[in-house]
């Protein structure tokens, strides 16, 4: 077995990608999802209140985020083809620009359909947009669409890291892994 160091993503990254992904997870399966008087029945409060405020954490854990990559630098990624780093780029890109778009258009949708959002212990936030309730509907389904897309996505980028670990053999996986987890690079 190899026993060299491996250029890690530092903690306070690594924390940020793992707690996100779980929010992420978790959103989705509490999203209560399908038609207004649905989402917004009473007996859907609490599923609703927990997907607001998770969505919210979500908003406010990529803004940290990108604040701290301002400050911090990237490990190196390991050389590969043109078209991977591309690919790799594009999906991070892509997942960073949903975990902003989600949030927002929940909030926009919610508030145009006349709907506060309300987040865990009871806190709202009233409206802030004029009532147009077939525009909030249409930006509810792009938010349900997003949803939908960001776990194709993430799924994706969870795939295309294994593949790393288990073909190329390389650190891409090992680097955002916790240093104490027992998965090593494998050796060529």
């Amino acid at each position: 077995m190899e026993h060299r160091s491996i250029a890690r993503y530092d903690a306070i990254t690594r924390a940020l990608h793992w707690i996100t992904a779980i929010i992420v997870l978790i959103a989705f399966i509490y999203g209560p999802g399908g038609p207004e008087h649905r989402i917004y029945a009473p007996d859907r409060d609490f599923d609703r209140q927990l997907h607001e405020t998770l969505g919210m954490c979500v908003f406010a854990l990529v803004s940290i985020r990108l604040i701290w990559r301002l400050f911090y630098t990237r490990p190196e990624p390991p050389p590969m083809p043109r078209w991977q780093t591309i690919a790799a780029a594009s999906v991070q890109g892509t997942l960073l620009l949903l975990m902003f778009a989600l949030p927002l258009t929940a909030v926009s949708g919610a508030w145009l359909e006349g709907h506060a959002v309300t987040l865990l212990a009871g806190v709202e936030i009233q409206p802030m947009l004029a009532l147009s309730h077939d525009t909030g509907k249409f930006i509810a389904n792009i938010h349900g669409w997003l949803g939908d897309a960001i776990l194709w996505i993430a799924g994706l980028h969870a795939v295309a890291a294994i593949y790393h670990h288990l073909y190329l053999k390389d650190d891409v996986l090992v680097s955002m892994l916790p240093p104490w987890l027992p998965l090593r690079k494998q050796v060529k």
